[in-house]
């Protein structure tokens, strides 16, 4: 596929999820100077552009019109693209459209500024040291199932992104696959006039939001409680048994374990289990 010789450059313009004076001053410049802004919905884009005193094309290119995106860039080599809110390419199909400039050689850039999910974590109070973005989850069926089973086993907070009327479906799923203890939080309406922040056990939240909310929400969900290894268990036992077995003493077989990654008490414990198994008498098979 090739175009005209108009070098392609597309820039992903990050726009506010709901004050808008979010928005950044270098998104401002970039709208202006582009050839044309492309866009989900040029009803809810257009008012930002008026807004800002911006006077620019408006393309529609969302996830139903994204095949018309070869003849766009034809038309504006010089594209910005924006989603609905926050930071394209992120469960919108500016991705889509970025892979397709970088396919035809132009140039892309991603602006950086509002996003829904990074507050929403540090808001949330959990952990934010590693996370996992899963953005919104299938609607329905075993797709839906094994993703919510694949979120509750992970150790680290995972940021969801969930629609008003089914957030009460997804925590009291959450919570029947999680337990009563694991916490959460959801935060909705970020920036705006009814920003809230509510922090609690799943099912607490389940309970809070069981008559229905409005706006966008974002779910963080407590990682997994770390699992209590057995000290017998991955072959610690069988290791110490050999090594009993060929004279080795506590001391010996319980500083080879904390090699393997034993803490200190379960180390010795295990090696003094392992010398007084070997030492017990045994039948003579009689």
């Amino acid at each position: 596929m090739t175009l005209d010789a108009s070098p392609i450059h597309v820039w992903l313009v990050p726009t506010p999820v709901g004050n808008l004076g979010d928005i950044t001053l270098r998104a401002i410049e970039v709208l202006r100077g582009a050839d044309a802004v492309a866009c989900e919905d040029t009803r809810r884009s257009g008012q930002l552009l008026t807004h800002l005193g911006i006077s620019r094309p408006l393309v529609r290119l969302d996830a139903h019109t994204m095949k018309r995106a070869p003849g766009v860039l034809e038309q504006y080599p010089r594209l910005a693209y924006v989603s609905d809110a926050g930071t394209p390419g992120i469960s919108d199909p500016g991705a889509e459209l970025l892979a397709l400039a970088l396919e035809l050689g132009g140039k892309a850039e991603v602006l950086p500024g509002p996003t829904a999910f990074v507050p929403a974590l540090v808001l949330s109070g959990l952990d934010g040291g590693r996370f996992t973005f899963e953005g919104f989850l299938p609607r329905g069926g075993r797709e839906r199932r094994e993703r919510l089973q694949a979120v509750a086993g992970r150790p680290e907070t995972t940021l969801i992104y969930e629609s008003p009327h089914r957030l009460h479906a997804t925590l009291e799923e959450l919570a029947e696959l999680c337990g009563p203890e694991r916490r959460a939080s959801v935060t909705r309406e970020l920036s705006k006039r009814f920003e809230e922040t509510v922090r609690g056990t799943l099912p607490s939240l389940a309970a809070r939001f069981a008559d229905g909310v409005k706006g966008e929400i974002v779910i963080a969900l407590q990682g997994a409680p770390a699992q209590v290894q057995d000290p017998a268990d991955a072959g610690h036992a069988e290791v110490a048994a050999a090594l009993a077995a060929g004279g080795g003493s506590v001391r010996d077989i319980r500083e080879l374990l904390q090699g393997r990654g034993l803490r200190k008490n379960d180390a010795y414990e295990l090696a003094l289990r392992a010398v007084q198994d070997h030492a017990a008498p045994h039948g003579d098979g009689a």
